[in-house]
């Protein structure tokens, strides 16, 4: 590590610490907790959404999946960028103006039961401990590349880290730093690709005409089906990136950070916008890795390449670029999890403890602590996961986050909003239909089971084809609705007209009558 590398990383650590002292002086109710008070502005929230959104598996993991396998590695920024399409038009709006704090508060608008809350509670818990264990890896393989620290030191400084910003900040501090992380990695990745384009003297065609002769593919570097030549798998992953976003807990719980529906939709805008740039963007930094860094250094650095955009940081910028990406890289993993551990404290804490065990009734004072005591929970056991998890591809554990939401939280979130007829059985049965078969068709998959030992965490053949389930399991989620609901009784369709009418609108029935 070069002097200027470690006053880069001194600096960002140095600048959230500061945010999250002015965060704790600004956090003293539940609402500030959870949801920073829903004072962010759209703009804000779009940038902290950014911020959430953008993992080190986007910054590090599609550029160098690009830089590998040319155009099958742009796959994944198409169905990111496209999966905030059904966000956007399907979901923010209704989400913010029947929930609260938690995906759970917007199912209970309808079916006040504690087993729905429950079984939500549940999926967000099963959803986060995955997202997070494979970042906290992921994060400690970085790091312990980056600054020749053990692998467990480096997940217990993320670990620790992480768990100073929402303890004491909260959701404030949380947002701030994702939206500070979101302004560096946008610069970072602009100057990057600048510099690319400035290889080809700023033509696009002459760059992609380069890259048919830069790598040993040839061609076949800028056609699909290097690397994904299944062609119903590749649609079954991509049905899990475009569908998976919709029910993620941590991307979910941003919108109630804002006052209301249409801060709520202006947000969304913000975030494809600025998400949609990044992943236009990667585009130059994987070309750009493959034609000025090379598959061997790659590969060397990383198997997976994960270091394609820092190598090719060094390879145009030198060490003061190299030190700045890595230093963002840092400030990505340190930004994600941190909205992971308060979208996994909130489950807990507000509702299995304060509305399951409490029934609703708890002091403002008692929600804080219950917080807090929540995110140093999911903290702990993130961490410890993460610690015996070191060996494991990690791929499955983020392909697994996004097919359960998708299954799980995606159709009883639209069941919810659109299905007069749903119920609770419906809602129960559509969430435990899609977080099992999820679980178990990824514990009989290819990512799971491999015949060549090293490729996967079994030696054996894998039951299904498919590396994610998600072709099966999500509509398996939307049959388990609609069946727990056919095969029970009719509700109350009154309670249905009153979500129907503040879905859309924010406003209740009861004040529309007064």
């Amino acid at each position: 590590m070069s002097p200027i590398a470690i006053i880069m990383f001194v600096g960002i650590v140095g600048l959230t610490l500061v945010i999250t002292w002015w965060a704790s002086k600004k956090t003293s109710t539940a609402s500030d907790f959870y949801t920073a008070g829903g004072g962010l502005t759209g703009w804000q929230n779009g940038l902290a959404i950014s911020g959430d959104y953008l993992s080190a598996a986007s910054f590090l993991g599609i550029a160098g999946a690009i830089a590998l396998v040319g155009f099958d590695g742009f796959f994944f920024s198409i169905g990111y960028l496209v999966a905030y399409l059904v966000v956007l038009y399907i979901v923010a709006e209704p989400l913010r103006n029947l929930g609260k704090f938690t995906l759970a508060d917007m199912i209970s608008a309808r079916f006040d039961a504690k087993k729905v809350r429950g079984t939500a509670a549940l999926s967000t818990i099963v959803i986060v401990l995955f997202y997070m264990i494979a970042q906290l890896v992921g994060a400690g393989a970085l790091i312990q590349l980056l600054l020749g620290i053990d692998y467990w030191i480096a997940v217990l400084l993320v670990g620790t880290m992480m768990t100073v910003y929402v303890l004491f900040g909260g959701m404030t501090a949380t947002s701030w730093v994702q939206i500070i992380k979101a302004c560096l990695l946008m610069l970072g990745t602009v100057i990057i690709s600048f510099l690319v384009l400035a290889k080809f003297d700023f033509n696009i065609l002459t760059m992609f005409s380069h890259m048919t002769t830069a790598t040993d593919a040839g061609e076949a570097y800028l056609n699909p089906g290097l690397k994904y030549t299944n062609g119903i798998d590749t649609i079954s992953m991509l049905i899990a990136l475009v569908l998976g976003t919709a029910g993620l807990p941590h991307i979910l719980m941003r919108f109630f950070t804002v006052k209301d529906a249409q801060t709520a939709r202006s947000s969304v805008i913000w975030a494809t916008w600025i998400v949609g740039l990044f992943y236009v963007l990667t585009i130059f930094l994987g070309f750009g890795a493959a034609a000025f860094v090379g598959k061997e250094e790659i590969v060397a650095a990383n198997a997976a390449g994960n270091m394609a955009a820092p190598l090719l940081a060094q390879a145009l910028g030198g060490d003061v670029l190299f030190s700045f990406v890595c230093a963002v890289a840092f400030a990505t993993i340190l930004a994600v999890v941190a909205g992971l551990v308060l979208s996994g404290a909130s489950a807990l804490s507000h509702d299995i403890y304060g509305q399951i065990i409490k029934k609703g009734v708890v002091s403002e004072k008692e929600q804080v602590i219950a917080a807090r005591v929540g995110s140093i929970v999911i903290s702990v056991v993130s961490i410890l996961l993460a610690l015996g998890a070191q060996t494991l591809n990690v791929a499955f554990l983020v392909s697994l986050a996004f097919c359960i939401a998708a299954s799980s939280n995606l159709p009883v979130i639209i069941y919810t909003i659109y299905w007069k007829r749903f119920n609770t059985n419906g809602a129960v049965a559509a969430m435990l239909t899609g977080l099992i078969s999820a679980l178990v068709l990824v514990a009989v998959s290819p990512n799971v089971w491999n015949p060549e030992a090293g490729k996967a965490i079994f030696v054996g053949e894998p039951l299904i084809f498919l590396t994610n389930p998600a072709l099966i399991s999500v509509p398996l989620g939307f049959i388990g609705g609609w069946l727990g609901t056919m095969l029970s009784k009719q509700e109350d369709a009154a309670k249905y007209r009153e979500v129907e009418v503040k879905a859309q609108t924010g406003i209740s029935v009861q004040d529309v009558s007064h």
